[in-house]
C-alpha cells in the first residue's frame, strides 16, 4: 500500500508540474524574446529622435550606444550605412522600414528592429538596432534550467510528503491486518488499536464491536455445550453404573439381553456427547484423534447395531473390508458416529440393500455407504446445516458427520447419486497397532 500511495502522489505531482512548467517555460521564452525586441525598439527610437533632416548634407549624427553585444546604425533611403554600426548595405528589415513601418524580425541569426525616420511625411532614413539571438536563447536555457531545478525540488518534496503520508495511512491498516491475523489464529481477545485517521478508526471500532459480539456468541455456545455435556455426563454415568450393576445381579435370562443392549446404547450415547463437546471447543478441528480401535471391532459393532434395525424394515445389511486388515486401528468414536449417521440416512431416506464397503487407499481408508435409492440436487447443499430439501441430508446429521470427518483430517462426500453413495475418507499411518498406540 505504501508504494501505491507514493506512486499516486508522485504521478499527481509530476502531472501538476508538467501542466504548470511547460506553459510557464513557453511563456518565459516568449517574454524574453519580446523583452529583447522591446529593448531594441527603444534603442532605435532613441536614435531616430537624434537624426536631423540635414544629416544627408553633412550634419553629423550622434547615435546612442548600441544594445549590449549588438549594433545600432543609421541608413539612408538608398540603403547605405550613414552612421553607427551594422551591415554596410541595408538588409530586408531596413528595406521594409523604408516603406514607413516599424519592422521587428530576425535576420542572419540576429534580432532586428528597424524604425523609419520621417520628415515632412517622407522617410529620410532608417535606424536599425540588432542583437544576437543566441544571447536571448542562452537566457531562455538558463531560465528553463532554473524551472527544471524548481520542478525537481518540488518532486523531491512531493516524494517525502507522500512517503510520510503513506506511512501514516499504512501503519494503522497494517496493524489492523496483524490484528485480524491474530484473530484468525485463535486469539479472540485481540483488539484493534485506534489511530489518528478517523475513517480507519471507524473500521477498527466496527471490527472490535463485531469481534466482541462473535466472542460473546462463541462463549455462550461453548458454555451451553459444556453445561449440557456436564449435565448429561452425570445421569449417563449413573445410568451406566445402574445397568452394569443390574447385569451383575440379575439372573433373569430374559432381562440380561435387554440390559446389555441398554448398556451398549448408553456407552454409545456417552461417546456421542464427548464427540459433540470436542467439536464445540476451540481449535477442536485441528487436534488429531488417536487411532484407538481395530477396524474389525468397529465393523462388527456397526453390524450388531444396524442389522436388526434394517431387518425389521425388510432390508438387508452387508459389510465388506476389501484387502484391509481387521487389526488396523482407526479413531473409533468419530468413525462410529459418522457411519451411524450415514446408515441412519440410508435407512430413512434410501431403499433396498444397504452396503458398507471399506477400501484401502494406501494412505487412507475409504468407507462407502451405499443403498439402492437415488438422491438429486446439489451435493454441496446436502452437508449444509439445517438443509431440509426433503431428501438425503435433511436436518443436521450430514452436517455433523462432515464436521466429524474434518476433525479427523479426512473428508466426507457424496460420490454417487444413483445408487446413493457416500464416501468417508480417513487418513491412516502404517505404524498403527492393535492396541491403539501410534
Amino acid at each position: 500500500m505504501r508504494q501505491r500511495v507514493v506512486r499516486v502522489a508522485v504521478v499527481a505531482a509530476l502531472v501538476a508540474v508538467v501542466l504548470l512548467a511547460v506553459p510557464l517555460a513557453l511563456a518565459v521564452r516568449s517574454a524574453l524574446y519580446a523583452d529583447q525586441r522591446d529593448t531594441l525598439e527603444r534603442a532605435a527610437l532613441a536614435g531616430a529622435v537624434r537624426v536631423s533632416p540635414d544629416y544627408r548634407s553633412g550634419d553629423p549624427v550622434e547615435l546612442p550606444a548600441p544594445p549590449a553585444g549588438g549594433h545600432l546604425g543609421l541608413y539612408d533611403p538608398l540603403g547605405r550605412l550613414h552612421a553607427g554600426s551594422g551591415p554596410a548595405t541595408a538588409d530586408a528589415p531596413v528595406h521594409g522600414a523604408v516603406a514607413g513601418e516599424v519592422v521587428r524580425t530576425r535576420s542572419g541569426g540576429d534580432l532586428v528592429v528597424a524604425v523609419p525616420v520621417s520628415h515632412a511625411e517622407h522617410v529620410i532614413g532608417v535606424v536599425r538596432a540588432s542583437s544576437p539571438a543566441a544571447a536571448v536563447r542562452d537566457r531562455v536555457f538558463l531560465t528553463w534550467a532554473a524551472l527544471l531545478g524548481v520542478a525537481a525540488v518540488a518532486l523531491a518534496v512531493a516524494v517525502l510528503v507522500a512517503r510520510r503520508q503513506a506511512r501514516t495511512l499504512a501503519e494503522p491498516l497494517e496493524g489492523l491486518s496483524r490484528h485480524c491475523l491474530a484473530v484468525a489464529e485463535g486469539d479472540l481477545g485481540a483488539r484493534a488499536v485506534p489511530s489518528s485517521i478517523a475513517e480507519i478508526d471507524q473500521v477498527a471500532r466496527t471490527h472490535n464491536e463485531m469481534l466482541h459480539s462473535l466472542s460473546e456468541l462463541l462463549r455462550h455456545e461453548r458454555d451451553f455445550a459444556a453445561n449440557a455435556s456436564h449435565q448429561l455426563r452425570t445421569p449417563l454415568a449413573g445410568l451406566q453404573l445402574t445397568l452394569e450393576s443390574g447385569l451383575e445381579q440379575d439372573d433373569d435370562a430374559r432381562l440380561r439381553p435387554v440390559l446389555a443392549e441398554a448398556l451398549t446404547t448408553t456407552r454409545r450415547l456417552h461417546d456421542t456427547v464427548e464427540e459433540v463437546l470436542r467439536l464445540s471447543t476451540s481449535r477442536a478441528m485441528l487436534r488429531p484423534r488417536a487411532a484407538d480401535r481395530p477396524l474389525g471391532q468397529v465393523l462388527r459393532a456397526t453390524e450388531e447395531r444396524w442389522h436388526g434395525q434394517l431387518a425389521q424394515a425388510g432390508r438387508r445389511f452387508e459389510h465388506l473390508a476389501r484387502d484391509v486388515p481387521e487389526d488396523l486401528c482407526v479413531p473409533g468414536g468419530p468413525v462410529t458416529e459418522i457411519l451411524d449417521i450415514l446408515l441412519d440416512n440410508a435407512r430413512v431416506h434410501g431403499r433396498g440393500t444397504v452396503r458398507l464397503v471399506v477400501r484401502d487407499l494406501a494412505d487412507a481408508l475409504a468407507f462407502d455407504v451405499t443403498d439402492e435409492g437415488e438422491v438429486h440436487g446439489s451435493a454441496a447443499r446436502l452437508f449444509d446445516r439445517g438443509h431440509s430439501g426433503g431428501g438425503q441430508g435433511a436436518g443436521i446429521g450430514l452436517a455433523l458427520a462432515s464436521d466429524l470427518a474434518t476433525g479427523l483430517g479426512g473428508r466426507l462426500a457424496r460420490t454417487g447419486s444413483a445408487p446413493t453413495t457416500f464416501t468417508l475418507l480417513v487418513p491412516i499411518r502404517g505404524d498403527e497397532a492393535v492396541d491403539g498406540t501410534t
